[in-house]
């Protein structure tokens, strides 16, 4: 299909001084930094870029309560939230605070998801959204940095579209909680999530049940072990379902320079990752995510989707490309001094190592095992 052989990115200029606030974890730029990042590196033709739309109350209603739409929509109208608001919809609390796009911004992720999900439905192929990946969102609360589980509303379109078997695929570094709540009783969408064990919001332990996968990491999970993963439980399963479509939640909170968590993969092991699913259905979306660190989300991402497209990675990034990530800033001890290579390049040192038992055992391989190539 024409759209396979040409992925089409998804994105949104709302993203581009968007903070959460000065001291939270999302004050970062991150979509924003990725796109120019893939438009400096010559990576996107403008005619396969589509400006996201702004999911309407009515489409957000297809998974979320409309009392808390309504929330959510006056705390952005007044910047501020009643206390009743606060304590029924989580919205100003525990971390997730009010913003000036705090209605906005996650409608507009869940457009350009929703929006992906009927393309792919309709033409198949594959597209990008770094937009999307709020895994956390509740139906009528906001949890985990996320107000609207945009990965939800795109599932549902397919399903909504008549797709009837779905796998949805997980690697952020906190479990894909509120996707696999949203779809514990639909036998039509499996969920699979890889996330460190013991980490918010301290679900998902390892467990495997026909539609809910689980497999809640050890600290310093490296490389090798996500290739053990990915060859010994998520390749076979897509064998065996056979999904008409995937999708791929991306964030890069697993990778080691990341603040908010303690996994230790390099941007290859994403690479590897995509490039193994990307082409594995029919359709194929690949969201964003968390991640916390400017740089490695930048970086990551944007080599994401030059493996989509089969882009070969530069030993050294052009100067345009350089000059986006110079310009980062971040106000923890990391950004004040940032390695050279943050900014010279894309791919990271590989993080290979050893593959520890509970690694083996979650893929039914003897154990122990070196570095798997």
């Amino acid at each position: 299909m024409e759209r396979f052989l040409r992925p089409l990115l998804i994105g949104s200029e709302i993203y581009r001084g968007s903070t959460y606030g000065p001291k939270h974890p999302l004050a970062i730029p991150r979509v924003s930094t990725t796109l120019d990042l893939i438009r400096a590196l010559g990576w996107l033709d403008e005619d396969r870029y589509i400006d996201s739309p702004m999911a309407s109350v009515e489409e957000l209603q297809r998974f979320h309560d409309p009392d808390y739409l309504a929330a959510l929509r006056r705390a952005e109208a007044s910047q501020e939230v009643p206390a009743e608001d606060r304590e029924r919809f989580g919205i100003g609390a525990n971390g997730n605070p009010v913003y000036r796009e705090v209605f906005r911004r996650p409608a507009t992720s869940a457009g350009g998801v929703m929006l992906a999900a009927r393309l792919t439905a309709r033409d198949g192929g594959a597209i990008h959204v770094p937009g999307g990946g709020t895994h956390h969102g509740q139906r009528a609360r906001a949890s985990g940095f996320c107000y609207v589980n945009d990965a939800v509303l795109g599932l549902l379109t397919w399903l909504d579209e008549g797709l009837e078997r779905v796998l949805y695929l997980d690697i952020d570094a906190h479990h894909g909680d509120g996707v696999e709540m949203a779809f514990a009783e639909e036998p039509r969408v499996t969920t699979l999530s890889i996330h460190e064990a013991g980490r918010w919001p301290f679900t998902g332990g390892t467990h495997l049940s026909p539609h809910a996968l689980n497999l809640a990491v050890p600290q310093g999970f490296n490389d090798s072990e996500m290739r053990v993963l990915l060859q010994g439980v998520v390749l076979p399963l897509i064998e065996r379902l056979r999904p008409e479509a995937i999708m791929l939640q991306c964030g890069a909170d697993a990778l080691e320079e990341d603040p908010l968590a303690r996994l230790s993969l390099s941007n290859n092991a994403h690479a590897e990752f995509v490039g193994a699913v990307c082409r594995a259905a029919p359709r194929f979306l690949m969201l964003g995510g968390g991640g916390y660190n400017p740089w490695t989300v930048a970086r990551c991402w944007a080599r994401n989707w030059g493996v989509l497209n089969g882009h070969a990675i530069p030993d050294r990034l052009p100067p345009a490309a350089e000059a986006v990530l110079r310009g980062l800033t971040f106000n923890r001890a990391a950004g004040r001094n940032p390695p050279e290579h943050w900014s010279t390049t894309l791919a990271d040192a590989p993080r290979e190592g050893l593959v520890r038992p509970e690694i083996s055992a979650m893929a039914g391989l003897p154990s122990p095992l070196g570095a798997v190539a």
